[in-house]
Order: C-alpha cells, then sequence, then structure tokens
C-alpha cells in the first residue's frame, strides 16, 4: 500500500523484514519441535535459535538465480550457520513456513483491528448518545419523511458495528492458522506435533485439515468481513455528505485553521475525509473479488493465489486500518447545526405531519380511505404552492369538524416522534 494510507504500525507487520522474521520464527520453532521428538540434536536446534539470521539483500541476490523465495530464504538463514544447518527446514515445504508465518502476521494485524474497531465503536456511541434528542428529519427517497434524531443515525451505526465486529472475529480466528503437514497435507515427512508445537508457540491454531496450503475460503471469509466494515464506513460517510450539502448543511466535518477546500474557491469547505472513504470502500471492495478467485486452486495447491495475496492481505489491512482511524477522528469531531435540522423541518410547510393527521382522523372514526383521500389533496396544495399545511386542514369543515384544536397540536408536535428513542437505545445497548 502507498505510503499515504499506511499508518505506521499496521505497515510494519508487512514489510520484508517483518516476513522474513516470522519465517524464521517458524523455521527456528520446527527444529525446536523436532529437537523435543528427539529427531535432531537439542544442541544443534539451540545453535540454530542463537545464531540463525537473514540479510535481505542476500536474500534478493540467491532469488534472483533460484527465482523462488523460501529457497532464497533457507540458503541465506544456512549461510550464518554451522553443520547444524542440515536440520534448516527439515520435513517442510515452502509453504508450511509462508502460510504458517501468514496466520502470524495476519494475528499481528487483526490485534491492531480489534483496538481500532473497538474505539471506533466508543467513539460511535459517544456521539449517539450526545445527539440522542437533536431532532432532525428522516428522509426517505431523499425525500422528507417524518421526525428522527441524530443520535438515532448513530445508534443505527453503533449497532451495524458491532454485528461486523462480530463478523470480523468470526473470520479473524479462521485466517490465524498455521499448517505444517508438508507436501500434500499428509504429513508424510513431518508428524503433526511438530504444526501443534509452532502454532502454540505463535499463539495461533492448527488447521484440523490442509493439502499443501490452507483453504482459501478462510481467506476470503476474512476479506469478505473487512470489506463489508469498509461498507459500513462508506455508507455512514455517505451520509454526512449528504448532510453536508450547501443546502442541508446540518452536519460538517472539522475544518482546521489554515485548512483549504478548493485551489479555486476560497468559500468551500468539502466532505473530503468522508469522500476518502468511498474511495478506499471500493479499492477493498475490488479485493474481496480477488480473495473469492482465490479459493480455487488446482489439486492440492496451485500458486495462482500467492502472488494476489503479497497484495491483498497487507492492503486490506493497511487500507482498514487507516479508514477505523481516519473516519473514527471524523466522527468524534463532527460539527453538528441542530438550529439547521430543526430549519429544513419547517422547510416542507409541515407535511412531515400528514400521517398523524391521517391515523388522528381514524381514531376519530373515519375509514382510512377515506381520511387519506381528504388529508391528500391538501397535501398537493401544500407543496405546490408553498403554503402551511395546517392552516388548510383548519380551513376545511369536514376536518374541524372531526378533529379539535388540542388534536391538531398533538399532530403537529414532533416530540411525539421521540417518545421510543429510550427504548431503542436500550436495545442497541445504548442505554443509561
Amino acid at each position: 500500500m502507498i505510503e499515504r494510507y499506511t499508518r505506521p504500525e499496521m505497515g510494519a507487520i508487512w514489510t520484508d523484514e517483518n516476513r522474513y522474521d516470522t519465517w524464521l520464527e517458524v523455521e527456528i520453532l520446527a527444529d525446536e519441535a523436532w529437537a523435543e521428538l528427539g529427531e535432531i540434536p537439542k544442541e544443534d536446534a539451540q545453535k540454530i535459535r542463537e545464531n540463525a539470521s537473514f540479510d535481505v539483500a542476500r536474500i534478493l541476490e540467491i532469488e534472483a538465480e533460484t527465482r523462488h523465495d523460501v529457497v532464497a530464504f533457507t540458503r541465506a538463514v544456512s549461510e550464518s550457520l554451522g553443520a547444524e544447518r542440515k536440520w534448516v527446514h527439515y520435513g517442510l515445504t515452502s509453504t508450511d513456513v509462508v502460510d504458517t508465518a501468514y496466520g502470524y502476521q495476519l494475528k499481528q494485524a487483526n490485534d491492531i483491528l480489534r483496538q481500532d474497531l473497538q474505539r471506533f465503536l466508543e467513539i460511535i456511541g459517544t456521539k449517539a448518545k450526545e445527539h440522542k434528542m437533536t431532532v432532525m428529519m428522516g428522509r426517505t427517497h431523499g425525500v422528507h419523511a417524518e421526525p428522527t434524531t441524530f443520535g438515532l443515525k448513530l445508534a443505527l451505526w453503533y449497532s451495524e458495528m458491532k454485528r461486523n465486529i462480530e463478523r470480523f472475529e468470526h473470520a479473524a480466528k479462521g485466517v490465524e492458522a498455521g499448517k505444517i503437514s508438508g507436501a500434500v497435507g499428509t504429513f508424510a515427512n513431518i508428524p503433526p506435533f511438530v504444526e501443534e508445537y509452532v502454532c502454540e508457540k505463535l499463539e495461533i491454531r492448527p488447521q484440523e485439515i490442509s493439502t499443501q496450503v490452507l483453504p482459501r475460503d478462510l481467506h476470503a471469509e476474512y476479506v469478505s468481513a473487512m470489506a463489508l466494515i469498509a461498507t459500513s464506513i462508506e455508507k455512514f460517510a455517505t451520509e454526512i455528505r449528504g448532510l453536508q450539502k450547501s443546502e442541508t448543511r446540518e452536519v460538517e466535518e472539522f475544518f482546521a485553521k489554515g485548512q483549504k477546500g478548493s485551489s479555486a474557491m476560497p468559500h468551500k469547505r468539502n466532505p473530503i475525509g468522508s469522500e476518502n472513504m468511498s474511495g478506499l470502500a471500493r479499492v477493498i471492495r475490488g479485493y474481496m473479488v480477488t480473495a473469492y478467485e482465490n479459493v480455487t486452486l488446482w489439486h492440492e495447491r496451485d500458486i495462482s493465489h500467492s502472488s494476489a495475496e503479497r497484495i491483498i492481505l497487507p492492503d486490506t489491512t493497511i487500507l482498514l486500518n487507516y479508514m477505523l482511524n481516519r473516519f473514527g477522528n471524523i466522527v468524534k469531531n463532527l460539527t453538528v447545526f441542530p438550529e439547521n435540522m430543526l430549519r429544513n423541518m419547517d422547510a416542507t410547510f409541515g407535511l412531515i405531519y400528514s400521517q398523524r393527521v391521517l391515523l388522528k382522523l381514524i381514531d376519530n372514526g373515519m375509514s382510512r380511505e377515506a381520511a387519506y383521500d381528504l388529508v391528500q389533496p391538501k397535501t398537493a396544495i401544500s407543496w405546490d404552492e408553498q403554503v402551511q399545511f395546517r392552516p388548510l386542514l383548519e380551513a376545511d369543515p369536514e376536518v374541524t369538524a372531526i378533529l379539535s384544536q388540542a388534536d391538531l397540536d398533538d399532530a403537529f408536535d414532533y416530540h411525539h416522534h421521540l417518545k421510543n428513542v429510550d427504548v431503542i437505545f436500550e436495545r442497541v445497548g445504548l442505554g443509561e
């Protein structure tokens, strides 16, 4: 991933140095497991632990000749050892090292993402509580519908992120796995104990069955879970973008002193952070397609997945780490304009209370069809002529014969729409 979207802690996991460090640890642990079984001398395993090292430049030099990265790695490591070098890669196939190392690197990445997800969830929850009763216009099809609160919007995000975290945890456990089962997964030249020993030391799980590689449905599910999180972030960001339009201006991304919105128009304050989220979510969703393509391999394996995974696994974790942190800060520092929310509610002449009027008429004895036919023409006049809805009702004897002023006062009171907000907050786990 380009440096622009790479946070240092996550980026460090995917460096060549960390990858080779992890490969080396897998090799050393495998030799220590062999030593536990008495198959190689313990003193040789100890020497390998103490002395094995590599130089990245040397690995690349050897790889230029061998055209095989693991062979280049094992030869470079062997150059740092004495006679005990013969035990390096003993009984292993390349993917025993690569896939097990991937499992550990993904665990490292997941530990960061777990922290990111929890922080993000807490930010949304805090903001939701802050604006629990900040009344605003609810819109369906982009058109004014009925009042809601900004807090309820955020509570919806909170609930969605809880589901995302559950899905992520399940998928993350799937890829935090290793396999050291040999060339076709039969343990022909290496006992299951070695796999169990190495995985236990790395705090990942041994895959119950594998071929030469771990099953790639695990990785497809993992990238899918991250793509869904990215899509949720895009959904939330798109809401902010919509509410920041000049004619709406109900929320606004924090605009720092000295920040510029346009090279040409000095007045511009654009929701660039949220737009950035939309773009990056597209990248991650594209990687999800690649992860699905990687599931289908020939027989006990081919390497068609390998080149793709060198891109999509680092990039997806790096991008999601960036998105969670950047958008978390956007939500945390979001400027909210309650007065504009109230102003926008009044922009449609009271039409947002049409259902309340309809139900009042039904409650007072009118059939639903008759009540609808009575109310709808008045909503059309109000909208087309841009006049207030309530006076049209008050001027109609058929309405006033059924509804009192108190009935209309109640129908046109937005507080009615907030009466169950507390119940909803309790349901999503944001109750007091």
